[in-house]
């Protein structure tokens, strides 16, 4: 049987997030993690500023947007740039990397909010068969 590595030819790759050393691991949680997926998602429209990216976000906190953000920065996948006004502006965007991993999350969101009915559908039917928790 095939591996994933020889279908998409990345046999020869240095990382590999099924390694638990492997650093690649910490930056998958941060873009498919809770808010950095949204984070990437709605940078992907554009540079927003911080309130503008937590008010896009419904439901993320002040502090755990300012970590997620600081976990994409650190990965190279946010850009923050401080203009030196008064009072300050912080404005956010994606980097060429980020920009290329928004991308391909977008296609997963839009999968899975597009099969969402299917999902509904299963839990209901996993709740009646097992009783809802």
């Amino acid at each position: 049987m095939e591996t994933m590595q020889e279908r998409t030819g990345e046999q020869n790759l240095p990382y590999n997030v099924f390694a638990k050393a492997c650093p690649s691991r910490g930056t998958l949680e941060h873009v498919t993690g809770r808010w950095g997926g949204l984070a990437l998602g709605a940078l992907y429209e554009g540079s927003l500023r911080f309130n503008e990216l937590r008010r896009r976000i419904d439901g993320v906190s002040e502090k755990m947007l300012s970590q997620t953000l600081h976990a994409l920065e650190r990965d190279g996948l946010v850009h923050r740039e401080a203009q030196p006004t008064n009072p300050p502006r912080v404005d956010y965007e994606l980097t060429p990397l980020g920009r290329g991993v928004a991308e391909r999350l977008l296609t997963l969101i839009h999968f899975v909010e597009g099969r969402m009915d299917d999902v509904l559908q299963a839990r209901e039917r996993y709740d009646d068969t097992r009783g809802a928790r």
